[in-house]
């Protein structure tokens, strides 16, 4: 499938049960990095504008770059009050934008699905000179619960490519090549999201890789999650754990 529309039946699931970014990740990038309101910023992959409004509430300008129709529809409709913000319909390959015009490029749970060797070249064309590229990911924790070790098992079950689009394939190598000659650093925040049922199901039904209604194991895979839940729940509510990793990085000078 089209990576670029892989989300588009799933756009109500993503704005309603995707989980968010950690404040403190602002917090950094003001801190070591430079942010604030004179910022500029591209967020690639900006989707239904989960990150790129962190970035707004900063005071920066902000490019939603987003290929997806709906996807960028729903982030528009998140975002239009933010006097900051430009969406564009774009890719990370062919962003559209001016030859060193922004400060920062972001992508939020995207990056994986780029053309490594072109979105590279194009972060290079649009960066302006010591500019910073922020590559983030909500990466669940798959065992350190016995219900994050049931979920994981259920994913690996009846997800249809699951293994093969998983954002864990990246890994360092990846941002050695990317970064070759420049500089990177990685760090680590904790997130957590708690979820009653109906938010455990549209979490799942999230996912590209989920079974959508009409598949023949559809049912199934509903009521094996419910099982689930019913087996690890407290209070009514379940708990994603997740690692928010961050990689930064810097071309090196042309």
């Amino acid at each position: 499938m089209d990576p670029t529309q892989r989300f588009s039946t799933r756009v109500e699931k993503y704005v309603k049960y995707r989980p968010g970014y950690p404040e403190a990740l602002i917090g950094l990038l003001q801190g070591e990095f430079g942010l604030g309101p004179s910022s500029v910023v591209a967020d690639i992959g900006s989707g239904t504008g989960i990150l790129t409004q962190l970035f707004l509430e900063n005071g920066s300008r902000v490019y939603g770059i987003e290929p997806n129709r709906l996807m960028r529809e729903a982030g528009e409709r998140l975002l239009e009050g933010y006097a900051g913000f430009t969406s564009i319909a774009a890719t990370a390959e062919s962003t559209s934008l001016e030859d060193r015009s922004v400060d920062f490029v972001t992508s939020g749970q995207a990056f994986h699905w780029f053309d490594q060797i072109r979105s590279r070249a194009e972060f290079v064309r649009i960066l302006r000179p010591r500019g910073w590229v922020v590559l983030v990911w909500n990466d669940r924790r798959t065992s350190s619960t016995p219900f994050l070790a049931a979920y994981e098992r259920l994913l690996r079950e009846y997800g249809t490519d699951y293994d093969t689009v998983n954002h864990k394939l990246i890994g360092p190598d990846v941002f050695d090549r990317f970064f070759a000659g420049g500089s990177k650093r990685c760090t680590t925040f904790e997130n957590r999201q708690l979820l009653d049922l109906a938010g455990l199901e549209g979490r799942l039904l999230s996912s590209s890789y989920a079974l959508e209604p009409g598949h023949p194991r559809y049912e199934e895979m509903l009521d094996e999650l419910q099982q689930i839940f019913r087996a690890y729940q407290a209070n009514g509510k379940i708990c994603f754990d997740y690692d928010t990793i961050v990689y930064f990085g810097r071309f090196s000078p042309a």
